[in-house]
């Protein structure tokens, strides 16, 4: 383009035709308006002034029960989020430009986000309704994952302390389970856009690259525990390797579960796990053939029980279509950010909705919370070290608490 505007130069400046000159201004205008940005007035002034009258106003236009299917969580838990995130974040504080105008509202942006989390669309999907860029739109995506990360993640991605524990083992011991703190699974989440020279790693036995989600669930569908970004082409063995689910108890930092089953006295909680995971003390697994009524009986209990695990990952991708989908982001770290972020929504929006009249008459014991650290210089406490990991790998514990399990699920049914 450069090349012919300058030939055109020169036969202008050789030329004594009259024509020329207006065929040069012609060309000059026509490249500057190529070249001029295009301007989109969208009244961002406009599009928050509709979102407040039919979401937050006094007599919004919208009920409360259309609020919580659009946004996925009810209107003050939003409005809780959206101070903390605007309190902690400036980037999500409304501005002005140079000239004074106003620029997009905190709301305006957190609610861009979040139906990109709920529904799963492009970035200029809510360009119409709230006036928000495409580039706006991804970038508050990005920030508001990231802060809800770095905010909540202490309170909503944490292990379970000593009152929780005594719920969880109260819980279980009803179901039949004593020692029982959840369930343990992984879930795959596809990668539409990842890296070329990385797909042969990312790509397993659905032969589409993955990243996955080692997680840890209870009953009510909390997530205790999310370890996320290892590569699709790994089995749960090879996760389980690397994950830190058991760093805790291995360092003598968790707090203590006692339960005796059938007789015989644990120390250490377990986890309900599919096949594929190894015999440890701290799983418990189904029989693949059982024969016999004890053993059948143990297997379909243990199945169902199984399933909280895979109700948590069905109702975490029904509530955030973004991670149900293929992924269009191109970096890891975004979107191990945005797993993170749609795992602590979900355990907001279940600590938001639990109904305190259900719970269980529990007195918990106020233990003090400060478990001792690991030494890295005393040689017992490393032995110490040493002897709990041999506890957690244990696999004739592992046997032990399986039979004593399946008595006391036989117990329980002939009682009934």
């Amino acid at each position: 383009m450069v090349r012919t505007f300058f030939r055109k130069l020169l036969r202008y400046l050789s030329s004594d035709d009259d024509d020329s000159d207006d065929d040069l201004y012609e060309d000059v205008e026509e490249q500057c308006t190529r070249k001029r940005r295009k301007f989109i007035r969208r009244n961002h002034i406009q599009g928050h002034e509709r979102l407040y009258r039919d979401y937050f106003a006094e007599n919004p236009v919208y009920p409360s029960n259309l609020f919580r299917r659009r946004f996925r969580m009810s209107r003050p838990l939003f409005l809780h989020i959206l101070n903390e995130v605007v309190a902690n974040e400036p980037y999500f504080v409304q501005r002005r430009d140079n000239i004074g105008r106003l620029g997009l509202s905190s709301m305006q942006k957190i609610t861009a986000a979040l139906r990109m989390l709920a529904y799963g669309v492009s970035a200029d999907f809510m360009d119409e309704y709230i006036r928000i860029g495409e580039s706006t739109a991804m970038e508050s995506l990005k920030k508001f994952c990231e802060t809800i990360v770095s905010i909540f993640s202490s309170e909503y991605l944490r292990s379970p302390n000593t009152n929780d524990i005594t719920r969880l083992l109260a819980v279980a011991d009803q179901r039949g389970f004593p020692g029982m703190l959840g369930s343990i699974d992984c879930m795959h989440w596809k990668w539409k856009n990842c890296p070329t020279a990385w797909k042969g790693m990312y790509s397993g036995h659905i032969r589409e690259p993955t990243i996955i989600l080692e997680a840890v669930a209870s009953y009510d569908l909390w997530i205790w525990y999310a370890f996320f970004g290892m590569p699709g082409s790994h089995n749960d063995i090879n996760v389980l390797e690397r994950s830190f689910v058991f760093t805790e108890l291995a360092q003598g930092r968790a707090p203590p579960v006692n339960y005796t089953v059938n007789g015989h006295d644990y120390t250490m909680g377990y986890y309900l796990a599919d096949g594929i995971y190894p015999k440890w003390q701290t799983f418990v697994k189904t029989i693949p053939s059982p024969r016999g009524n004890k053993n059948k009986h143990f297997a379909k209990a243990q199945e169902s029980a199984r399933k909280d695990v895979e109700r948590a990952f069905g109702v975490l991708q029904q509530r955030f279509a973004i991670i149900r989908g293929p992924s269009r982001m191109f970096k890891l770290k975004v979107l191990t950010n945005i797993m993170k972020a749609c795992v602590i929504l979900h355990n907001m929006i279940i600590e938001d909705e639990r109904d305190d009249g259900d719970s269980l008459n529990i007195e918990y014991d106020q233990l003090d919370d400060d478990l001792p650290e690991l030494s890295r210089t005393q040689t017992n406490e490393f032995m110490d070290f040493i002897q709990r990991c041999l506890l957690i790998k244990d696999s004739s514990a592992h046997h032990q608490l399986q039979e004593d399990l399946i008595e006391h699920q036989w117990l329980l049914y002939s009682q009934q």
